[in-house]
């Protein structure tokens, strides 16, 4: 038999947690057909792998991606860094279904202008994927912002019955046409004012579905912990897995709780499906969110419109120069973006650690001068974490980027090297391997990453993308529930 793809002599990190073995890997027509001894096998294009490590495909569980999938299909800094599928739709914000009666509300915004939000139903944003013939894969969650968004005058308040009654149907008509689940963006001024019971009746619509409850937290200040209660209680009630998006300690007065989160996670573990995701940095990113403004911790700017020669400097040195009280200086940039330095590392690797949590990148894909994760988020937790800090062996790096990631979101045939799963892989060199993407200079591939193959096509080699675009819409599968056991 003649196979598409050999990939000789590399040392298979599986994505299931365990360590890594020698073996060939044979591609045909998408999918991985053999893994073994295949020396005596023959293909079209034949790579010699020795010294580098095979890995799944990564996959980035918590972007921002919505639209830039189908602005710019290349997805290079996703690709660059060994990404293979995104999870759009977090955090309360998504593009579709969104109706806008005018410029979209904050933080909906970090999806981009009016002009970028053209779905009025999911389906029309899964036709629109399907069509950009994107570089990756993409999977997709409805926001609770954007529901809102489509059916109150005031976004400042919770919703009466009837809004409720619309907005269920259109998250009904979403998971219908393929939607993983429904996601909240509660510490948000727009969605804030939506009280538990609106949550938990929305929520109603997943059970049906095995589909999931992903939560950007009411707080990830000093309610924390009350944050995650709420959100426990709503998955609960609506019988669905709850993933608690970027778990932190936000606010240099909650730094060191990391210990009583991971507890309030490993607690309501023992009796319903839950599970989080993180990024490997200490600094967050968003809007410019006036409440989050301090003097304790140091907060670039990343974009404002009235101001976009601000990109890129502290708001510190912008308030001087004005001569005016931070949030003065604050409220002249607004609407803006921000970087706030406001974690504790030693939090940050607490929580990387722990076995309950997953990667995911956060990046903005809009910010002129955006948080480095966005280019690095991936090599940074194998080179800098795993290999350089020895925080956890790299097959677990790798469990939590791809096996675990797969299972909590219900990819099938996905997040695994196995034969018959579909040929979404990386190829990097487990020595040199490292994010270089930084603060000053956010937008820079990483290195040691040797090729990406996008549903079995190469689509990422020697530093370049290739122009290769074989990434589909997924929709979901199955009972997600399944993914926790």
């Amino acid at each position: 038999m003649m196979y598409d793809t050999l990939i000789r002599n590399a040392l298979i990190i599986d994505g299931s947690n365990a360590p890594g073995y020698p073996a060939d890997v044979a591609i045909l027509n998408g999918r991985i057909e053999r893994i073994g001894d295949l020396r005596d096998a023959c293909a079209t294009e034949e790579i010699d792998a020795a010294g580098r490590v095979l890995a799944p495909g990564f996959i980035d569980v918590h972007t921002h991606d919505d639209t830039v999938v189908i602005r710019q299909p290349q997805m290079l800094p996703k690709l660059s860094q060994g990404v293979t599928t995104v999870i759009v739709g977090n955090c309360g914000i998504s593009a579709s279904p969104v109706s806008l009666r005018g410029d979209p509300p904050d933080p909906m915004n970090l999806l981009g202008t009016a002009a970028a939000f053209v779905y009025p139903r999911f389906s029309d944003y899964r036709a629109a994927v399907e069509a950009a013939n994107t570089t990756l894969n993409v999977a997709a969650l409805v926001g609770h912002t954007a529901l809102r968004s489509n059916h109150l005058d005031d976004l400042l308040r919770t919703a009466t019955a009837d809004e409720i009654s619309a907005m269920r149907e259109q998250l009904r008509e979403s998971l219908e046409a393929g939607a993983l689940g429904l996601s909240t963006g509660l510490a948000y001024a727009n969605a804030f004012s939506a009280s538990t019971d609106e949550v938990m009746q929305l929520t109603e619509e997943l059970s049906a579905f095995g589909a999931v409850y992903t939560t950007h937290l009411r707080s990830e200040f000093e309610p924390v912990l009350e944050a995650m209660d709420e959100a426990f209680q709503i998955g609960r009630h609506a019988k669905s897995p709850v993933i608690i998006s970027h778990l932190k300690c936000a606010g240099a007065g909650n730094w060191g709780r990391s210990p009583q989160l991971l507890a309030s996670l490993e607690n309501a573990a023992k009796t319903h499906p839950v599970g989080c995701d993180c990024y490997p940095y200490a600094a967050s990113s968003s809007t410019l969110d006036l409440k989050q403004v301090t003097d304790a911790h140091r907060i670039t700017i990343t974009w404002s419109t009235p101001h976009p020669e601000a990109s890129g400097r502290d708001l510190m040195d912008i308030a001087a120069e004005w001569g005016v009280p931070l949030l003065d200086a604050a409220r002249r940039l607004q609407p803006a973006g921000a970087v706030y330095y406001g974690m504790d590392e030693a939090d940050v690797r607490r929580i990387l650690a722990h076995p309950l949590s997953m990667v995911g990148s956060d990046g903005l894909p809009e910010d002129p001068f955006p948080h480095p994760r966005l280019w690095g988020a991936f090599p940074r937790v194998l080179g800098h974490f795993s290999r350089d800090v020895g925080l956890f062996p790299l097959h677990t790096a790798v469990h939590k980027m791809t096996g675990l990631s797969a299972a909590r979101f219900g990819l099938k045939e996905r997040g695994e090297i196995r034969e018959r799963h579909w040929a979404d892989l990386v190829l990097f060199d487990p020595v040199t391997i490292r994010d270089v993407a930084d603060f000053n200079d956010p937008q820079r591939a990483a290195e040691g990453i040797d090729g990406v193959w996008v549903n079995g096509v190469l689509s990422y080699s020697d530093g370049q993308a290739n122009g290769r675009r074989e990434g589909r819409f997924l929709a979901r599968q199955g009972d997600l529930r399944d993914g926790f056991q």
